[in-house]
């Protein structure tokens, strides 16, 4: 909220921090939306999902369940994703109940968990000094007692691009098997974005000419609700606005057992009706649309993989000139930077504003970055519990490059200036500290001392 205010003060923003793209859907998408709304479906549908969309759904899941998905009694049509977050944690969480969130964390989980009447509980995921987040089993475990009712699982992961890899999910998944009480809310809207061109797995596949195309699979992405025993221990929430560009279409979906997807069931007509009817009809059609040749490729999804690929090598190569050192993600349309190393060249007003406002260092630097050079980013401390030990010794910012070449660009320009200044600042630090004989410059000393005090302060 507060980066989106300060974006609208200033003169020529470049904005990388508001996750959603800047470019209209793909012409086969608008073209269904036409379509419905053409056809007549505009009126209410039906409340758990329309019958076209729950129909695809099923096809799709019960492939990737490998087993048979009901599309009336397992699927649950929502509005958005985050409604269905909401509603599983409404069906699942009763009063004093802890759900655990694995940190970094999407900070629309907190809100919600509380509004549920549950408390959330934290684990770190380990951060390696070569970048590399990684799920900490046992530190996981450790958080778990008989009040625990959930871990929500992230994957791909916001903010962090972080994809799971199958012994992280695996792991995960032996813990839930030994405790009874425990259930696997798995958020998987990013999960057709996988962006890590040496690890990428294609499946095989021929361009396909028939009129009803094979659901394409997501690539090195595991449904954690298809790992053995977990089909009854979870609840899949996912959504098409991230994958078809269409976030304000607002239609998500939950899959699951028969006997919780009919509480949710039961839960939809009191906070809405149905989810827009033209949207829901028109997503049927995209759904099966999307598995055919597309800009020459076999298909959109493999489109969709290479377009982000580009992106995020084109942001990320702009990053390392700025003297930000990213962190190692692989899907998603994030990357979290560490800006610990620029923190010399901000003015100690910036800093001391931040703290004034109970705000950390993070803060400061994303402030300054935007008002200095025009960079609109996202302080990462909101996405952490306060006092986080992969906040310590870091400033860790989150960018978006789900943005226009030109508007990647720019970014990487500004970046590279910023880079620039970083450059001199430092020779100017060395030669003052050669000619003086002191260790550390006076400014960086003083920018240092205040960004550590502050540090700790978090942001809620």
């Amino acid at each position: 909220m507060e980066m989106g205010a300060l974006l609208n003060t200033l003169e020529d923003p470049v904005n990388l921090g508001q996750g959603y793209p800047d470019w209209e859907p793909p012409e086969f998408v608008q073209r269904s939306a036409n379509e419905a709304i053409r056809s007549g479906f505009n009126q209410y549908t039906r409340t758990q999902g329309h019958p076209s969309l729950v129909e695809v759904l099923g096809s799709r899941y019960s492939m990737h369940m490998k087993r048979n998905v009901d599309p009336n009694s397992e699927i649950a049509i929502t509005v958005g994703c985050s409604q269905a977050l909401y509603l599983a944690l409404q069906a699942l969480v009763n009063e004093g109940d802890e759900v655990i969130l694995l940190e970094p964390f999407f900070d629309l989980y907190l809100g919600q968990i509380k509004l549920a009447g549950g408390r959330p509980v934290t684990v770190p995921l380990d951060l390696s000094s070569s970048g590399e987040w990684r799920v900490n089993l046992e530190a996981l475990e450790a958080k778990i007692n008989p009040k625990t009712k959930a871990i929500i699982v992230n994957t791909p992961h916001n903010p962090s691009g972080k994809v799971f890899t199958e012994d992280e999910l695996e792991g995960i998944a032996s813990i839930v098997r030994k405790y009874p009480q425990l259930s696997v809310i798995s958020d998987e809207v990013y999960k057709y974005i996988i962006n890590d061109p040496e690890r990428d797995i294609m499946h095989p596949s021929e361009p396909c000419t028939e009129e009803m195309c094979p659901p394409i699979p997501p690539p090195r992405h595991i449904h954690f609700a298809s790992i053995d025993g977990m089909w009854n221990r979870t609840v899949t929430c996912s959504s098409a606005g991230k994958t078809f560009s269409i976030t304000g279409w607002q239609v998500g979906w939950m899959v699951g057992p028969k006997d919780f997807i009919k509480k949710v069931h039961t839960l939809l007509p009191y906070v809405q009706f149905c989810a827009p009817t033209p949207m829901q009809h028109a997503l049927a059609s995209v759904l099966r649309d999307a598995d055919r040749q597309y800009e020459g490729y076999d298909n959109y999804y493999t489109w969709l993989r290479k377009m982000y690929i580009n992106k995020r090598q084109r942001l990320e190569e702009g990053i390392k000139k700025s003297g930000l050192i990213p962190t190692i993600g692989d899907g998603g349309f994030f990357i979290m930077a560490d800006a610990k190393r620029l923190l010399p060249l901000v003015p100690l007003s910036y800093i001391e504003q931040a703290a004034e406002n109970n705000r950390g260092v993070d803060f400061a630097f994303c402030r300054w970055l935007a008002e200095e050079h025009g960079i609109v980013t996202i302080p990462a401390s909101p996405f952490f519990s306060s006092g986080s030990p992969s906040l310590e010794d870091r400033c860790l910012v989150r960018l978006a490059f789900c943005k226009k070449d030109e508007v990647l660009d720019r970014a990487c320009e500004r970046l590279s200036r910023v880079g620039q200044q970083v450059e001199d600042f430092e020779k100017r630090s060395q030669g003052r500290k050669e000619v003086l004989g002191v260790s550390t410059p006076a400014h960086s000393q003083a920018s240092i001392a205040a960004s550590t005090a502050v540090a700790g302060a978090g942001s809620t």
